[in-house]
């Protein structure tokens, strides 16, 4: 059995400059990644099989606004993997612990640990080029959580140069348990490019961005302006802001101390979240 983790992904900033005639925005990101997230387990069975377990398995089961049941991007993975390398029936399952639409990656991040467990298991180079191709089709954020690593993303974000990061920052994640629809954010973003991202060490550059997403999320859930006060106000939090498309936010400690007393907090709100540090 191979077991390939898929950490939940954090834009610790997100610049949207314009929309593209493609249809996606032209963006500028700082990708980092959290330690913790779902599970993907493969191993070679008789026929084809995809389970799901865990605290989310269900919201991905249910059926969507059209009543019919949701496209998941790890079998999405398994077929275009196969269709650029032989590969014999698996048995696939995904343990969900990330919430859905929630802007922390969990179905890319699912299918790209989708991907790299297909790969170890027929011996193909994870980090070969036709890997991210394949990446790129399934999603603008897919070749970013293939790499797994801090990046600076531009394009529509599969443009990846990857820059120092910050590993080991204790890192708190909560969602108000609300989905948003990422397609209506980008629709609710104004148009309006307010610059590029700047230079420097990561969370000083960070710091001094933004997410332009953030606006038009909170006009179609404003929980998500409480979670940031709750996470603005924490004591020993060096850096928050929505992650994403949202509704998930985060925020960066001085000291696991101090996240674990927001995560407390959150959790006395009734919100999901979750403690983890940076990798």
């Amino acid at each position: 059995m191979i077991v390939e983790s898929a950490p939940a992904k954090i834009n610790l900033a997100l610049h949207v400059r314009r929309r593209r005639p493609d249809g996606y925005h032209e963006l500028e990101t700082l990708f980092a990644f959290a330690a913790d997230g779902d599970t993907i387990t493969v191993e070679e069975a008789a026929e084809d099989r995809f389970d799901m377990t865990g605290p989310f398995a269900q919201a991905l089961r249910s059926p969507s606004g059209n009543g019919k049941a949701p496209t998941n991007l790890v079998t999405d993975a398994r077929d275009a993997f196969r269709h650029h390398q032989p590969t014999p029936p698996v048995a696939i399952t995904l343990t969900k612990n990330l919430p859905i639409a929630s802007g922390i990656g969990g179905g890319s991040a699912d299918a790209a640990a989708t991907l790299r467990a297909l790969a170890r298991l027929t011996g193909i180079d994870p980090h070969a080029p036709a890997l991210f191709a394949i990446a790129e089709h399934l999603g603008a954020d897919v070749p970013a959580c293939l790499l797994g690593r801090t990046t600076l993303g531009t394009g529509k974000g599969e443009a990846l140069v990857p820059i120092e990061g910050a590993p080991g920052t204790p890192l708190l994640l909560v969602n108000p348990n609300v989905a948003v629809s990422t397609a209506a954010v980008f629709a609710g973003w104004d148009g309006i490019d307010r610059g590029a991202l700047g230079e420097g060490p990561l969370l000083d550059r960070a710091r001094a961005a933004r997410n332009d997403l953030e606006s038009p999320a909170r006009s179609l859930a404003p929980v998500i302006g409480e979670v940031r006060t709750l996470l603005d106000a924490a004591p020993g939090a060096i850096l928050s802001r929505m992650s994403g498309s949202g509704a998930t936010c985060f925020a960066l400690f001085d000291t696991p101390e101090a996240r674990d007393t927001a995560a407390t907090a959150a959790a006395a709100r009734g919100w999901w979240s979750l403690a983890s540090i940076m990798t």
